[in-house]
């Protein structure tokens, strides 16, 4: 008797922690991704600002250890009723092979395949924008920040110029924004004015949103305690801001008009990509569309109907529970990659009848955010008030360690950062 088929859309997080962990002498697992690798979301800031190197913040999906099947590849839609996903090989270089469609047949599937950033439909955001989702957008950043610094050091650059290239420009006033913020400011207190004494003065950050704070996450107390230590830090906050459109090197913004830029980061806002905009099933109607569970993570097959598909799964950003609504965040996405796995491992090594399994429940984490300066927040749980301070940066980092799977990367890490502390970081080889 051949093994259950299990396709998996998508590696990031769900998607990657069930190739970890589903059972492989059990079933055949593949993962269909466009990206080889898993990347460490919460790690990307800290690896663009030099604080260890790249391929410690991800993790390829191929492995000697994991038996799982990988195939590079975009999903492009679902037959439900025949069991199968049609996909296109993801190789954006070479139209010949990416135009070869194929299909693979399942006898489970698992939705995952993430979001894409929003761009709100802002002229030019796309074209000029840098985003932080995976490793070569970090990869990116790091790269363009010393090409503007070599460019703002040249003789025969004038100082208004250089103020217009330092200037960095970060778009969204969440945790991703106001984490690389503070890294980046970090990097400009210490390393880059040792490197670039001539020219570090003038760099700048600016952070822009649309919202009436940052962090709007966190309760009243905490984000007026980051928006006062970022400011105290000369970091520019522009709250109610609202960016019409975006040059090469400007930001336009409603009542203020032309803002020069050297960096343009976006980082606000998820957008479905293309293959949950398309399957006919429930969705929500509201804000970023995602795919409807019912607790147990299984697809509802119609708005107008409480039928779901025994075999058809989603999690991650791309899904959410009907009526129990979660944030799209990569805890939310691990526990629930960790009840499917679980469900699937405990189906497959059951020779007796297998008692309904209990549905999904989520164990909230307290929220911690780096502000800069070994300073953090993290916010309040149950009676228990939020606080701040160097505890909280201690919690947020030695946090982000957790996050990757790999001990070898969790040393290494450390190792790291014991090195920068002594040596301080050697960034400009990186």
């Amino acid at each position: 008797m051949s093994q259950p088929h299990i396709v998996v859309v998508g590696s990031g997080w769900a998607g990657f922690y069930l190739a970890e962990f589903l059972s492989t002498t059990t079933y055949r697992v593949t993962i269909v991704s466009p990206r080889r690798t898993s990347a460490y979301t919460p790690l990307l800031a800290s690896a663009a600002c030099g604080l260890f190197n790249f391929y410690l913040a991800e993790e390829p999906v191929r492995s000697k250890t994991r038996k799982c099947r990988f195939i590079k590849a975009n999903v492009l839609d679902v037959d439900f009723a025949a069991k199968k996903v049609h996909c296109a090989p993801a190789f954006e270089d070479d139209d010949a092979v990416s135009n070869e469609k194929f299909a693979l047949e399942y006898d489970s599937l698992v939705l995952a395949p993430g979001c894409i950033p929003n761009t709100f439909n802002t002229p030019g955001v796309a074209e000029n924008a840098l985003f932080m989702k995976n490793v070569s957008d970090a990869m990116a950043v790091r790269k363009l920040l010393f090409d503007l610094l070599e460019k703002a050091s040249l003789p025969n650059c004038p100082v208004a110029r250089k103020r217009e290239l330092l200037h960095i420009a970060i778009v969204g006033g969440g945790p991703t924004g106001v984490e690389i913020t503070a890294e980046l400011d970090d990097l400009a207190h210490k390393e880059l004015h040792d490197l670039y004494p001539d020219v570090a003065q003038y760099l700048s950050i600016s952070i822009y949103d649309v919202a009436p704070h940052i962090l709007g996450a966190y309760d009243q107390k905490l984000h007026e305690y980051a928006h006062a230590a970022l400011l105290r830090r000369q970091i520019g906050i522009e709250t109610n801001s609202r960016i019409e459109k975006v040059d090469p090197d400007a930001l336009f913004i409603k009542d203020k008009g032309r803002v020069p830029y050297g960096m343009l980061m976006w980082v606000t806002g998820n957008k479905a990509v293309p293959l949950v905009t398309g399957l006919e099933v429930r969705k929500t109607d509201k804000g970023l569309v995602r795919i409807l569970t019912d607790s147990h993570l299984r697809v509802f097959k119609s708005r107008t109907s409480d039928e779901i598909f025994d075999d058809v799964f989603a999690l991650g950003d791309a899904a959410d529970i009907d009526g129990a609504s979660l944030p799209t965040t990569a805890e939310v996405a691990v526990q629930k990659a960790k009840y499917l796995v679980q469900f699937f491992n405990s189906r497959g090594s059951s020779s007796g009848g297998l008692a309904a399994p209990l549905p999904f429940t989520y164990m909230e984490k307290q929220l911690v955010s780096y502000i800069g300066s070994r300073d953090g927040i993290i916010a309040g749980r149950g009676d228990r008030e939020g606080w701040t301070g160097r505890s909280a940066w201690v919690a947020w980092r030695s946090g982000s360690v957790m996050w990757t799977r790999s001990w070898r990367n969790r040393v290494v890490i450390l190792l790291t950062w014991v090195v920068n502390w002594v040596f301080g970081k050697e960034i400009a080889k990186m």
